[in-house]
C-alpha cells in the first residue's frame, strides 16, 4: 500500500483508486467489510433537496467510464477483490438502493457469498419524489454476507437484544436521514448516518477486528471505528472528501481524550 492521506493509532486513509488498492492487500487479511459503493445514478436527472430540484449529478466517481464500462463489470471485480481479502470468518456489508442492489445480490451469489440478512434502512424523511408519478423513496437496502457458506462469522447478539429492549433485533432500522452535526466539516452527497454505520460495527466486530471502508467518502466508517476503538482502512478517490474524513476524526479524538 501506498503513504496514507492520513493515519493515527487506529485509522489510516488512502486516497486512490479503490479497486485498484484493494488488489494490493494481502489474502485474507480483513476481518470486515462495510462498503457503500457508486450506485451510477449520475446521469444528468434531478432529485429534491431541501425542498429544491438540484442535479442527481455527484461526481465522475459515480458514472461508468472507459476502465469500469458497466456497473456490473465494477461491482462484479469489487466483489471478486473483497472475497479475496476477507478472512475466512469475515463478512460484508454493502448498501444500495433500487437502481443497483439487485445486481449486488445477484453477483454476491455468483461469487458463493452466503448471504446472511437484506436489511431495510427505512428514512423517516424523506425528500418528497419531485415527479409525483411513483412512490415516494423512503428506503435503502443493506446487504449483510460472510465470505463461506458453513463458516461461522462473529455477530454480537446478545448487546443487539439489549438494544431492542430485550428482543431480537429485526431487519428493519428506521433512522432521519443525517444529523446536521455530521456534517459540520462538509457534505458528502451519499453521506450515511453515524447511527446506522455504528451498529454495522458493533453488531459484527469486536475490538481486535480489522475493518475496510473501500468508498470511505466523509469518513463516516472511521469514525464510529474511532469511537468503538476498531482499526479501520478506510480509501475513496477523492481527496477532498478524506479532507472531511480526517477532520471529522480528529474532532472525535479530541471529544474522546
Amino acid at each position: 500500500m501506498r503513504q496514507p492521506f492520513y493515519q493515527n493509532n487506529l485509522i489510516r486513509l488512502y486516497q486512490g483508486d479503490s479497486l485498484q488498492l484493494m488488489q494490493k492487500m494481502a489474502d485474507n487479511s480483513i476481518d470486515v467489510i462495510v462498503a457503500d459503493p457508486p450506485y451510477f445514478l449520475s446521469n444528468g436527472g434531478f432529485s429534491n433537496r431541501g425542498g429544491k430540484k438540484v442535479s442527481v449529478d455527484k461526481g465522475a466517481w459515480d458514472q461508468v467510464n472507459d476502465k469500469y464500462e458497466t456497473s456490473e463489470i465494477f461491482n462484479d471485480l469489487f466483489l471478486k477483490e473483497s472475497r479475496r481479502i476477507l478472512k475466512p470468518h469475515g463478512t460484508i456489508w454493502v448498501f444500495g438502493s433500487l437502481h443497483n442492489i439487485y445486481e449486488v445480490g445477484y453477483l454476491m451469489k455468483q461469487h458463493d457469498y452466503r448471504i446472511l440478512n437484506n436489511i431495510t434502512w427505512q428514512k423517516l424523511n424523506p425528500p418528497p419524489n419531485l415527479s409525483c408519478r411513483m412512490f415516494t423513496h423512503s428506503t435503502e437496502t443493506i446487504i449483510w454476507a460472510r465470505k463461506f457458506a458453513k463458516q461461522k462469522h462473529y455477530y454480537n447478539y446478545d448487546l443487539m437484544r439489549e438494544y431492542n429492549h430485550g428482543k431480537q433485533m429485526k431487519d428493519v432500522w428506521s433512522t432521519p436521514v443525517i444529523k446536521q452535526s455530521e456534517r459540520k466539516f462538509g457534505r458528502h452527497p451519499t453521506q450515511k448516518p453515524l447511527a446506522i454505520i455504528t451498529r454495522i460495527i458493533e453488531a459484527s466486530t469486536t475490538e481486535e477486528m480489522l475493518v475496510l471502508d473501500p468508498f470511505i467518502g466523509s469518513g463516516t466508517t472511521a469514525v464510529a471505528c474511532q469511537l468503538l476503538n476498531r482499526h479501520c482502512i478506510g480509501i475513496d478517490l477523492s481527496p477532498e472528501y478524506l479532507e472531511i474524513a480526517k477532520r471529522r476524526i480528529h474532532n472525535e479524538e479530541e471529544t474522546l481524550f
